[in-house]
């Protein structure tokens, strides 16, 4: 089996190659040579690709795929036309431009994008009742400070990445569509700068958003946090249960990497993907909307 991390833009890519490079050979593609070169270092056996079409020409049994967001669509396109299975790490979308950039996709069923948190141990199995449910709430406690460095400055740059609001809100609003389902719609949001001084979007947000069914759903962003944690908080009549999700002793599995990989992998064994389009087409929107209303 060969596998195609086309590009290195985040952390996530060395995060999923830990866990591919049990399964499968491994075919890299990035033009940051630096990137690269932490890559080869932990996997020296993998083949490096000149370019995103020598990638593709290999071959690969699937495509890991994590450029820049602005360049998601036109690559997307190429690793389309090769019909394989493709993971395309989050948010596939971060503004009003890209998004319209998708739609214009013929994205079929072997597509995932999804947060890793989603297949965490902690969520992927809870259900919940709809008719139960009086409210939700998703909190997202994850540092931004090294983009106060300026690295990776078209991550907390609002029409490229997004910035926090979106780069770390997709984590919350992922999980409560993962519960809820895709009639969602934002109501409201917000973002403010509370610490970190140099950054281009902000350090914290907050989104409200409201289902078809009456469900209304709180996203809180902490992007100023000591230690990385998720929760989600479901609101009855008869009190609130909160589900944690946190990295433990082994954060590929209990962050849920090791879940997204396992999904792909099925999907290149002829599995649809486990999150559908309808889903990730939702939550991007949501998270579109409150980029342009913060």
């Amino acid at each position: 089996m060969r596998v195609a991390l086309a590009g290195l833009a985040t952390s996530h890519p060395y995060a999923d190659a830990r866990t591919l490079a049990r399964h499968a050979e491994l075919v890299v593609w990035e033009p940051d040579q630096e990137r690269l070169r932490r890559f080869t270092e932990e996997h020296p056996g993998a083949k490096v690709a000149a370019g995103l079409g020598e990638a593709l020409a290999t071959g690969p049994d699937g495509v890991v795929l994590t450029v820049p967001n602005p360049q998601v669509p036109g690559a997307l396109a190429q690793v389309l036309d090769t019909g394989v299975p493709c993971f395309l790490n989050k948010p596939a979308a971060a503004s009003r431009a890209q998004l319209d950039a998708l739609d214009r996709l013929a994205i079929h069923e072997r597509v995932l994008s999804s947060s890793v948190l989603r297949f965490a141990p902690a969520f992927a199995g809870v259900r919940v009742d709809p008719e139960e449910l009086l409210a939700v709430r998703a909190t997202v406690r994850h540092d931004v400070g090294l983009w106060d460095t300026g690295y990776n400055a078209w991550q907390d740059t609002p029409g490229e990445g997004g910035g926090t609001l979106v780069t770390m809100g997709v984590h919350g609003v992922e999980l409560l569509v993962a519960l809820l389902g895709p009639d969602v719609r934002l109501a409201g949001a917000a973002g403010a700068s509370r610490h970190y001084r140099n950054l281009r979007s902000e350090d914290t947000g907050v989104m409200a958003l409201r289902w078809g069914n009456g469900v209304t759903g709180t996203v809180e962003i902490l992007g100023v946090s000591e230690g990385e944690s998720y929760t989600v908080t479901l609101h009855r009549r008869d009190g609130s249960e909160t589900i944690a999700i946190e990295g433990g002793d082994d954060p590929l599995k209990g962050l849920g990497y090791e879940g997204t990989i396992d999904a792909f992998l099925s999907m290149l064994g002829g599995a649809p993907s486990p999150v559908p389009w309808e889903q990730t087409r939702a939550i991007l929107e949501v998270l579109v909307q409150a980029r342009e209303s913060a």
